[in-house]
């Protein structure tokens, strides 16, 4: 089976391409999602992340994502702490999944593919790519944040250029070009690929 990570940047649509895909019977591991569920309640990645900021990430026992955020926010030494703990988890989460997909291929979104190296686990990559003011206008209206807080996590995360150049194939988000027509295209080229 051909495993296929799909990336980009914050705003840029990856969720609403990846339902698309669900919607064509391909199966996608959110890595953001599961990696918020293994952060949580008593799995050893939630042992070491106390240990490693505080129990007040926890209180009562259960995850609090604005205090952690707020822990590691702007500080990249504490996000490279961060990101060591919890992207190895989640790697050997997805490729157990990947195992267990039956389908010609299967999805694995995630923002952080590069940055994280496990691009290097995938047989191909797509980028979905959309104009910054976009992203920028998509991220405020769903997060309820800021235009600087926005800008801010862009440019925390990898320039969309760069990004989006290392990709094998890019579907463009601009609210132009039509999403269905592109996904459907790279669908028929997915399912004929050999791992």
């Amino acid at each position: 089976m051909l495993k296929v990570g799909i990336t980009g940047g914050i705003g840029s649509g990856k969720t609403t391409v990846c339902a698309l895909f669900e919607l064509f019977g391909i199966p996608v591991y959110y890595a953001d999602k599961q990696a918020k569920a293994l952060m949580s309640g008593q799995t050893d990645l939630a042992l070491a992340i106390r240990q490693a900021f505080g129990a007040a990430m926890y209180p009562n026992g259960v995850l609090d994502p604005k205090a952690l955020s707020a822990a590691v926010f702007g500080k990249p030494e504490r996000v490279a702490a961060l990101n060591a703990l919890v992207h190895p988890q989640v790697q050997a989460h997805a490729a157990h999944w990947m195992a267990a997909q039956q389908t010609p291929y299967a999805l694995k979104e995630a923002a952080l593919f590069f940055e994280s190296g496990s691009y290097a686990y995938m047989d191909k990559m797509i980028g979905v790519s959309a104009p910054e003011a976009i992203r920028i206008a998509r991220s405020m209206q769903r997060s309820k944040l800021s235009r600087e807080e926005v800008e801010a996590r862009m440019a925390a995360q990898m320039d969309e250029a760069e990004k989006i150049a290392r990709c094998d194939f890019v579907i463009v988000n601009d609210g132009i070009q039509a999403l269905i027509p592109q996904v459907l295209r790279l669908d028929s080229m997915l399912r004929n690929i050999k791992a």
